[in-house]
């Protein structure tokens, strides 16, 4: 093929399908619509999801229903702050929690002081909380997160074990991120990606942390396709895209290759057997 037309080829084994959601509106989000300032207010720490909020999460449930991206996922990644894995559970969870369901709720109700049902963890995919894919870490205590004693009891069934320390070491109430160092996390993020077998997986993030790390791509592509994947998002705006591993960083086997030449035997390409048969 010639490459001059702007297309790329790649393995399937090679590529992962990544479904991208921003958290639905949080408190946080409707105050600094009228005052930025009010982002430094520790009324806003571990921001909750609003009414509205919980609204959005409900309209993209039923978008990734109607769209079968449901039943593709194989497994959600939710930054670990409450109004991220309140989206994560609302929109890719089971349904309404039934006490005498063996598996444990996937969020309780009430969970950060919301008046949302239970939501169950029965039918859905796994899901795990990832520090990589936090907002910006440091000063505004809304990117603060609780401890994950905190969590687990209002999440019981996502899965924290990735998280090294109970308290939140990584946020200081003077020292905000650099840009660079959020980018260098994102890219971090991507290549732990590369070590899950699974291919289609659902990521619940913020709008910050998205933007730096897609920054990352498409800087090779034709603008459209750039601005298409660098835009900022909007509270619960779900984007899917697909990534290639052309550096190997994962090990997956191909399983939908197969590799010919049964029976055994000479395997001459169809120019060359032209050939030969020319000859005689």
């Amino acid at each position: 093929m010639d490459g001059s037309v702007g297309s790329s080829l790649y393995p399937l084994h090679r590529c992962k399908t990544l479904h991208l959601v921003r958290h639905a509106q949080g408190f946080h989000n409707l105050a600094g619509l009228t005052d930025e300032q009010a982002l430094f207010s520790y009324e806003y720490f571990d921001a909750s999801l609003t009414p509205l909020g919980w609204k959005q999460v409900e309209n993209l449930r039923k978008h990734v229903a109607e769209t079968e991206i449901f039943s593709k996922i194989e497994l959600v990644v939710t930054s670990p702050l409450l109004r991220t894995m309140q989206t994560a559970a609302g929109v890719f969870g089971g349904g309404d929690y039934i006490d005498d369901v063996a598996s444990p709720p996937l969020m309780v109700a009430g969970s950060g002081n919301n008046s949302h049902a239970s939501i169950s963890s029965s039918g859905c995919p796994p899901f795990m909380a990832v520090e990589l894919c936090r907002e910006h870490w440091g000063v505004l205590p809304c990117d603060k997160r609780r401890s994950i004693s905190e969590y687990q009891p209002i999440f019981p069934a996502i899965d924290f074990s990735l998280t090294e320390t109970d308290e939140d070491t990584s946020w200081q109430p003077d020292v905000r991120e650099k840009e660079e160092e959020i980018t260098a996390r994102g890219r971090a993020f991507i290549n732990w990606l590369w070590t899950r077998n699974e291919n289609q997986i659902a990521i619940v993030s913020h709008g910050g942390f998205l933007r730096h790390t897609l920054a990352l791509f498409g800087n090779d592509c034709h603008p459209s396709i750039r601005d298409a994947i660098q835009k900022d998002f909007t509270n619960c705006e779900l984007r899917s895209m697909v990534i290639a591993d052309r550096s190997a960083i994962g090990t997956d086997l191909p399983t939908t290759d197969f590799p010919g030449g049964i029976p055994r035997g000479p395997d001459i390409p169809s120019d060359r057997e032209d050939l030969e048969n020319e000859k005689h």
